[in-house]
This record gives C-alpha cells, sequence and structure tokens, in this order.
C-alpha cells in the first residue's frame, strides 16, 4: 500500500498498525520529506503522539518543490496540480504499489498510478482542491485570502478567474472520479465531492482520527483562578486559518473586560511549515502591537504534545475561526480537554462537531469580529457551573471521533481494495 506523503498519512498509518487484519502488508510512505525515517516517526510521535507497531517503509522525493504554492505566484491551483503529476511520476518510478491512497489531495496522480501504474486507488479528501465556495466567492466577487482585491474590483478579471475555475474544477471532478474508493473526513467535504466527482455509490464519511482519550484524560474543575484564564487557538499557521480575526476579536473582547477583574490572555498555537508561515506569524505579532495587547497574547510554534496538553488543560476558551474549516481535529481536541470551543459558524465545526448532543449544547459559534468578542464576554459571564456543564457535554460527544471509530471505518472502507 501506498500513501500520499504528509502528516495526515500517519493518521492512517496508525489505524492499520494497531490492527492485525493486513498484517502481512507491505506499507510505504511516500515522503518529500528531507529528514531521515527515524526523525519522521519521532516526530510523528512528538507532535502527533502516534506510535507505529508495524514497519514502514519511507520513498524519499527529490521534486517536492514542484508542488509548493510559492512557486505558482499566479494560475497556483493548476501550478501544483500539474507539478503533482511530475512528483508522482517520479514516485512511481521509484515504487510501484497493488494499493495506492492519496491522502494529501494530489487528485491529479489519480490517473497515474491507475492506469499507467496498474494500482487501486483510494482517497482520503481531506479538503478539496477546487470546492462550490470558491466558485461562489469569485462569483459574487467577495475577498478572500484566495482571492485578491484587485481581481474583486474588475469585472473582467473575475470572470476570467470564474471561467479558469470552472474550467479546473471539471477536469479535477475527472480525475477524482477514477478513484475506486472515496472517503472523505466531514459532511462539508462530502457535499463539495458529489458534487464535483460525482461518485456516490463509492464515497463515505470518515472522520479523521482524534487522540481524544489522551485529552478526556485531563481532570475537569468547576472553578479556576478567574485571574488567570486563558483563551487558546490550535491551528497552523496558515492564512486560511484566520489568525488576525482571532486577534482583532480579542481585542474587541478586551474593551468590555475593562475595570473588572478578569485578566484573560489569547495563546495562539500552532506549526509552521515554512519561511512564508514564519513571517506570518511575524505580521501577526505586529498586529497584536498595533492594537496595543502584545502583553496579553502568546505565540506558541512547534510546541511539543505534553505543552500543548497543558495549555489546553489550563484554558477556559478555544477559539477557530477558519471559514468553512473542512473538519477541525484541533477544535475536537479542545472540546475532549474540556476547553469551551468557539468556531466558526461554518463547514465541519458548524456541520459536525458543535452540535447538540442529547439536545445539550457542546459549544459556541460565531461569524466576525463582534460575534467572537460578544460570545468570549458571555462564556467567560457565564457561572462555574453551567461552564461545567457545557465542557462534560463536549466531552461526551467528541467520543465518536475517536481513534478506535476511525480504524473501523476506514478498514471497512478499503476492504474493497484488497480483494
Amino acid at each position: 500500500m501506498q500513501v500520499a506523503e504528509g502528516s495526515e498519512c500517519y493518521g492512517v498509518l496508525s489505524g492499520h498498525c494497531r490492527k492485525s487484519k493486513y498484517k502481512d502488508v507491505c506499507y510505504v510512505v511516500y515522503t518529500g520529506d528531507t529528514a531521515t525515517a527515524d526523525s519522521i516517526l519521532e516526530g510523528a510521535h512528538r507532535r502527533f503522539n502516534i506510535r507505529l507497531n508495524q514497519p514502514v517503509k519511507f520513498v524519499f522525493l527529490r521534486r517536492r518543490y514542484l508542488v509548493e504554492a510559492s512557486l505558482y505566484p499566479h494560475f497556483t491551483l493548476l501550478g501544483q496540480s500539474l507539478g503533482s503529476l511530475f512528483l508522482g511520476w517520479e514516485a512511481l518510478m521509484n515504487c510501484v504499489p497493488d494499493v495506492y491512497i492519496d491522502s494529501m489531495g494530489y487528485a491529479f496522480t489519480i490517473p497515474l498510478f491507475k492506469y499507467l501504474g496498474g494500482c487501486r486507488i483510494g482517497c482520503y479528501v481531506h479538503y478539496p482542491t477546487i470546492s462550490t465556495d470558491m466558485l461562489s466567492v469569485v462569483r459574487n466577487q467577495n475577498a478572500r485570502f484566495n482571492n485578491a482585491a484587485i481581481i474583486t474590483t474588475n469585472p473582467l478579471l473575475s470572470k476570467l478567474k470564474l471561467a479558469y475555475y470552472y474550467i479546473f474544477a471539471s477536469i479535477y471532478g475527472l480525475v477524482g472520479s477514477c478513484s475506486d474508493v472515496v472517503m472523505v473526513n466531514s459532511s462539508w467535504t462530502l457535499n463539495h465531492i458529489l458534487s464535483l466527482w460525482r461518485c456516490s455509490d463509492r464515497t463515505s464519511i470518515v472522520y479523521p482520527p482524534c487522540d481524544v482519550q489522551t485529552f478526556l484524560d485531563i481532570p475537569l474543575h468547576e472553578t479556576n483562578n478567574t485571574l488567570e484564564q486563558t483563551v487558546v487557538s490550535v491551528s497552523q499557521f496558515r492564512p486560511e486559518k484566520d489568525h488576525s480575526l482571532q486577534i482583532r476579536a480579542f481585542a474587541k473582547f478586551l474593551t468590555k473586560t475593562t475595570g473588572q477583574q478578569l485578566q484573560p490572555k489569547l495563546i495562539l498555537i500552532g506549526g509552521c511549515r515554512n519561511y512564508e508561515d514564519d513571517q506570518r506569524v511575524d505580521e501577526l505579532k505586529k498586529l497584536c502591537q498595533e492594537l496595543g495587547i502584545e502583553n496579553r497574547v502568546e505565540f506558541k510554534v512547534n510546541i511539543p504534545f505534553e505543552e500543548l496538553k497543558k495549555h489546553l488543560a489550563d484554558a477556559t476558551i478555544g477559539l477557530h475561526t477558519m471559514w468553512n474549516e473542512h473538519f477541525g481535529i484541533g477544535i475536537v481536541e479542545c472540546m475532549a480537554a474540556g476547553t469551551i470551543i468557539l468556531a466558526h459558524n461554518s463547514g465541519g465545526p458548524k456541520l459536525d462537531i458543535v452540535v447538540p448532543y442529547e439536545g445539550n449544547i457542546t459549544g459556541f459559534l460565531a461569524e466576525n469580529e463582534d460575534d467572537y468578542a460578544d460570545t468570549m464576554f458571555h462564556i467567560f459571564s457565564l457561572s462555574p457551573a453551567k461552564r461545567l456543564e457545557i465542557r462534560q457535554n463536549a466531552r461526551q460527544s467528541v467520543k465518536r471521533f475517536a481513534d478506535q471509530e476511525f480504524e473501523e471505518t476506514f478498514l471497512s472502507s478499503v476492504e474493497q481494495l484488497f480483494k
């Protein structure tokens, strides 16, 4: 079996390695990391608390730069997708698998492995390369991180980009439909993949593996020291995560606490993948200075798993602001750890995660700066008993995202690939 390169593959592999169903299968991971196999496995344990009990072989690829977004300042989606073909060819020349499972979203490699490599194909789609939401953003000329203002203000450029997106979406649908098995990580992703790939007979939801038990082991306390309560955000420092919204909303929230004993802090926890992410963190720090809240905001970059656990155990609120987050493992972890989640009213959080449990509230949703600021103030205004009730409801609700649930649904979905 082959699994595409990336952090998500560890979750996929962990499910297999804890089972003995396919104990005679040789597992191979294509990776573009410039690291050793031991360091990759150690990184999986340090950052994701995952140990593999079955040997895994790594095939190291030299052309990962071909799928880096920075290489394609224009027509990025097309450039990365075409680049993945060359990267996929390199992978195929190094090792031809019987079963190829793409967990990185390189859909353009699917026909390559299926028709030239003769492989059976599975996909685990975390986020569609293009979605109907992206089409609507361009159609309505809305400014987003992937739709520059220069395009939104120019009707001609908007029409040209919309045509480009429609053509790309059609090709994306064709290559994706070549899959024998399609797994998606949420209801939001399911809706988009069904619309674009049109293969409902082969598609199912497989919620990603969340190490909820590790966080559920953290004891809950009804009260905390109100002078040291924190708001914690857990997500990579990528543009779509919209950390600037978190900072601006937190600044507005602080104006509501003036004159009160409450002195909360915002802790931004996340990973930086490259120089661009490091620069993004620097810009966020400058924003904190501009808003005069630099003393109330901390940045924790690429921290160990145990340190992450401690911050979540001490936090009152778990904050998440990405619009149309496809799922939100960080949200699940926050809820399992006992924080009161405040996420964006869209995507996976709205449809799958922050939903009532047995009719009881499990968290809160918001859409803009004012919503987030008001809701943070509301949460801190709740009685300790009420907050404890919400935290307990949330903990019960996220047990459906546990590793064991993932293992069962994943193995059931890929079973036909091994027949």
